[in-house]
């Protein structure tokens, strides 16, 4: 048997919810980062971690105008989503097209450099492997997950400007 659906009000209510707690993860966690880049000199960090950290922002946004009663909050959170996923995989790209091995040959220990020779790879055959490896991982993650959470805001449009006109 199929459950109802929810009410407008438990619609609004979870949205609410789930926005604040994304937000404030998308907005602190980054800008931590961007902290730290800017501390170690990297500037492509602080950029990366601050562009990322402004779709928390713009989320909470989205949240305070729905909490106002203005149905254009749903939009900034569907916007927020969509540019975080932009952001994330627009990094991606750069990164797999500009390749910067050093950091990860600084960080091969001599059991990790034995365990690769067993493999029948190079040093940088395997580095280079797990870097694309790795950066295409996070890419496809964020694809689903931040479309996920798009479509989520986005299905649930109706209901909040429902509950909103109730209100």
């Amino acid at each position: 048997m199929k459950a109802p659906p929810l009410l407008p009000e438990e619609t609004i209510r979870r949205v609410l919810r789930l926005a604040q707690i994304d937000g404030i993860c998308v907005l602190a966690l980054p800008g931590f980062f961007a902290l730290a880049s800017a501390s170690l000199g990297d500037v492509t960090g602080v950029i990366v971690g601050l562009l990322i950290a402004a779709a928390g922002a713009i989320e909470l946004h989205g949240a305070d105008l729905l909490r106002t009663g203005e149905p254009r909050g749903t939009s900034w959170l569907v916007s927020s989503q969509v540019y975080l996923m932009a952001v994330v995989i627009g990094f991606c790209a750069w990164q797999l097209t500009h390749m910067d091995l050093t950091l990860f040959r600084m960080a091969l220990t001599t059991e990790v450099k034995a365990s690769i020779a067993q493999t029948g790879m190079t040093e940088d055959e395997f580095l280079a492997t797990t870097y694309r490896f790795g950066y295409r991982l996070i890419a496809l993650m964020t694809f689903f997950y931040q479309g996920g959470m798009a479509l989520y805001y986005f299905r649930r449009r109706r209901a909040v400007d429902q509950a909103l006109t109730q209100e």
